[in-house]
C-alpha cells in the first residue's frame, strides 16, 4: 500500500467513522484490506460529552432480539460496548447494583444482557435475591416486582414485555424491608409474561433520588387534580343515593411470585432509606 493509498484510505476511514469496525484479525468492511488496519491505530475515540445512551423500551427489545438473533434481526456492531453481557450463573442477581460495572448513582441508566434463573429445582419462581457475594454486611437484598408486566409494542404488534422492579433490603431475614432507591426495568421477547428458564433477557438499573421521586410524586397529584377538574366541568356532581361503605382495614401484601423467602410486608411497614 502506498502512502497515498494510505492517506486515502484513513481519510474515509475518519469520515466514515469504521476505525471501530474492524480489527487486525478481519477485512475492513469498506475497502477489504487486511493490511490497512496494521499501519493504522484502532482505539476508541471515545464520544462527546453529553452523549448518552439512552434507548427506549422498544429499542431496548430490538437490542434483544438482535443479542439472540431472533427472526432476522442482526446485533449491532458497537452493542456490546453499550450494554455488556454479564456471565454468572446468577445473573443480574450476582451482586448489590452499586457493585455492576459502569453503573453510577448520578442518575444515568446502566444496560445489562443476562439469563435468568429459577430461584428453586422445581417450580418457575425467578431467582431475584442478591448474593452476598461482595458485600460486607449481612443485609438481606433482594428485587422485589412492582405493579404489572406491561408489553412493549410495535405497531399494534407486541414485541415483548416490561417489568418494574424496586430493590429492598433487611437487616435481618424476617425483619420488615426498607425500600431502597435503587430500579431495574427487566425486558423479554416474545407475548408470555414470564420468561423462560435460562432465557437471556436485557435489563436497565438506575439510582432514583429522592428529590426525582417527590418530583414524580407531584406531578402525578398535579395531572389528577388536573383531570378532576375537567370531570367537574363536564359532568355536574349528582347526590349521593346510598351510604359508603366503611374502608377496608389494610391488606398484608406479599412479595411477587418470585420471592425466594416468601417474606410478608404490611403496606404501612414500607418506607424509604
Amino acid at each position: 500500500m502506498t502512502k497515498s493509498d494510505l492517506t486515502r484510505e484513513m481519510g474515509l476511514k475518519k469520515e466514515l467513522g469504521a476505525c471501530c469496525l474492524c480489527s487486525t484479525s478481519k477485512l475492513c468492511p469498506i475497502c477489504f484490506s487486511a493490511d490497512f488496519f496494521a499501519q493504522v491505530s484502532l482505539e476508541w475515540p471515545g464520544l462527546p460529552a453529553g452523549v448518552k445512551f439512552d434507548p427506549s423500551d422498544l429499542e431496548l427489545v430490538e437490542h434483544l432480539a438482535g443479542k439472540v438473533g431472533h427472526g432476522n434481526s442482526k446485533a449491532h456492531v458497537f452493542i456490546d460496548e453499550f450494554i455488556p453481557t454479564l456471565e454468572e450463573d446468577e445473573g443480574i442477581c450476582y451482586t448489590h447494583p452499586e457493585n455492576l460495572p459502569g453503573v453510577k448513582k448520578d442518575g444515568s441508566s446502566a444496560h445489562f444482557f443476562h439469563r435468568t434463573s429459577n430461584a428453586y429445582s422445581t417450580g418457575h419462581r425467578k431467582r431475584r435475591k442478591i448474593q452476598n457475594r461482595f458485600n460486607l454486611s449481612d443485609d438481606h437484598v433482594r428485587w422485589h416486582k412492582t405493579g404489572k408486566t406491561r408489553p412493549v409494542m410495535e405497531n399494534g404488534v407486541q414485541r415483548g414485555l416490561k417489568k418494574i422492579m424496586v430493590l429492598y433490603k433487611s437487616s435481618k431475614k424476617g425483619f420488615k424491608p426498607v425500600k431502597t432507591s435503587w430500579v431495574m426495568h427487566q425486558y423479554h421477547l416474545g407475548t408470555e409474561e414470564d420468561e423462560r428458564e435460562g432465557e437471556l433477557v436485557v435489563s436497565k438499573i438506575f439510582f432514583q433520588s429522592q428529590v426525582k421521586q417527590t418530583e414524580e410524586i407531584a406531578v402525578d397529584a398535579a395531572a389528577q387534580d388536573d383531570l378532576e377538574k375537567l370531570t367537574a366541568a363536564v359532568s355536574p356532581r349528582t347526590p349521593k343515593t346510598s351510604t359508603p361503605y366503611p374502608p377496608r382495614a389494610a391488606k398484608k401484601c406479599r412479595y411477587d411470585e418470585g420471592d425466594e423467602d416468601n417474606i410478608e410486608v404490611s403496606a404501612k411497614q414500607v418506607t424509604f432509606h
